[in-house]
């Protein structure tokens, strides 16, 4: 069935990419999180079906002519991003080694370029709706999959992690979407979509817990208190949160508790050096490396994806080794973009986060009731808490290609590009239905009929 699957989206979804070009924008998401050689890596041979589905979407969004650049509020984030790229290509330019940072670039396009697409092929909240219903599926499913290895007797995610990222690295992506999850299925207007989303919320904590990732359960706390700051305060959420903690309390079983209080038993509280976690300490020496890297070169960095290469060439006095061999990532993705691309790269790296995270607070405490569909305030919510936890987490990893969290802030922009329009009609007084409006275009401004998000649009 994955084989069928998985050429089915591919071909079907190439040929229907080029009529309606958002459809296979949302598969191209599909394939990146779920990444169906690995998913189904006994049936589906290595191939290149998300670069099949990529040409086939970017050539019907060309054809369309390049969808709706009116981003609203969603500008700043949005252009950040885009000048992040641009920024490496400028530390590429002046690297050490310019086929390693080629392929950083590669990478980092893959992501950027159809993520800046899709925000201009989105003009309903039902192509929002179908974004985040997208999101969870693959993400939900993917934890499936783990947990039905786990409990068939092999902790596939702890040992051999998964899509070519380890127990780590894997486990962001999971944390990032157990709040998503949560808060779709609250918004969630019909029953059987609410009580599925919620299971994939639970198949993702769980996945977090089995994944003994020390960082991805810090983040996976945070993410429970964002939850517990931002959810409207009525009986049924509250009662929904305690079964959440209760369960999830269920789900950590002694060798969960005996490794995440292991943070505990470290020099970052205080505890004797003798005393200190191996893994853990190493990583505060790499994260001193990244320190003088960028005072050595703050403004450009050493280069995309560089760290690996240099990492051998330093000396750390008084940490558990003096010298860290060739390859060895920083384990934090702040901390070695920085040293990699200067402090201009990591700031707009942390605008293009930080600047969605600021816009969407404003709409956070509104729409207090849930099961409306994704209405501002729900959708708020829901993009605030995953970007949360995936920035706590992210603290502990160095891992800028990871499209989760990407393609999650993409539902937050899509959120704010279409609230400015609609806050434009209030102002001017235009309407949805019958009334032509104007949207920008790369080349200029063309008139375009908006197409206004309906009652049904947000089911």
């Amino acid at each position: 069935m994955g084989l069928i699957f998985t050429l089915l989206m591919t071909y079907g979804g190439a040929a229907v990419s080029l009529v309606r070009p958002y459809y296979g924008f949302l598969i191209y998401v599909c394939f990146s999180i779920i990444r169906p050689e690995s998913l189904w890596h006994w049936s589906v041979p290595p191939g290149n079906y998300s670069r099949i589905i990529a040409v086939a979407f970017l050539l019907g969004w060309a054809l369309s002519g390049f969808g709706n650049w009116s981003f609203g509020r969603a500008r700043r984030p949005a252009f950040a991003l885009l000048w992040f790229l641009i920024w490496a290509a400028v530390s590429a330019a002046l690297c050490e080694y310019p086929q390693v940072a080629l392929s950083f670039l590669e990478n980092m396009a893959k992501i950027v370029l159809p993520t800046l697409a899709g925000l201009t092929l989105i003009n309903t909240r039902k192509d929002i709706w179908q974004l985040a219903w997208t999101i969870v599926g693959s993400v939900g499913y993917v934890a499936y999959d783990l947990n039905r290895s786990y409990f068939d007797g092999f902790n596939r995610l702890a040992f051999d992690g998964f899509g070519g990222m380890d127990n780590n690295s894997m486990t962001i992506g999971l944390v990032t979407g157990v709040g998503f999850a949560f808060f779709l299925g609250l918004s969630e207007t019909v029953a059987w979509r609410r009580y599925l989303s919620f299971a994939f919320a639970a198949f993702l904590t769980h996945a977090v817990f089995f994944s003994f990732s020390r960082g991805g359960m810090l983040g996976l706390c945070v993410v429970g208190l964002a939850t517990a700051v931002v959810i409207p305060k009525t009986s049924r959420n509250l009662g929904l949160m305690t079964l959440g903690v209760v369960i999830a309390l269920a789900m950590a079983g002694p060798e969960v508790v005996e490794r995440f209080s292991s943070m505990t038993n470290t020099t970052l509280t205080g505890a004797d050096e003798g005393e200190a976690d191996w893994s853990a300490e190493s990583r505060i020496d790499l994260w001193r490396i990244c320190g003088q890297m960028t005072l050595e070169s703050p403004v450009f960095g050493k280069g995309p994806d560089h760290f690996p290469r240099l990492v051998d060439r330093y000396r750390i006095t008084g940490g558990v080794s003096d010298a860290y061999g060739s390859g060895k990532e920083a384990h934090t993705l702040w901390l070695q973009i920085m040293a990699e691309l200067g402090l201009p790269g990591l700031f707009l790296l942390a605008a293009f986060y930080g600047l969605t995270l600021s816009e969407l607070w404003r709409y956070v405490r509104l729409d207090k009731s849930d099961s409306q569909g994704l209405t501002p305030g729900a959708t708020a919510r829901m993009v605030w808490t995953a970007l949360v936890g995936f920035i706590v987490s992210a603290q502990f990893v160095s891992l800028e290609g990871l499209e989760l969290p990407y393609y999650v802030c993409l539902v937050g922009l899509s959120f704010l590009k279409l609230q400015a329009a609609e806050d434009l009609q209030e102002i001017h007084g235009d309407v949805c239905d019958g009334e032509v409006l104007r949207y920008a275009t790369p080349w200029g401004r063309e008139p375009a009929a908006w197409h206004g998000a309906s009652p049904a649009d947000s089911r």
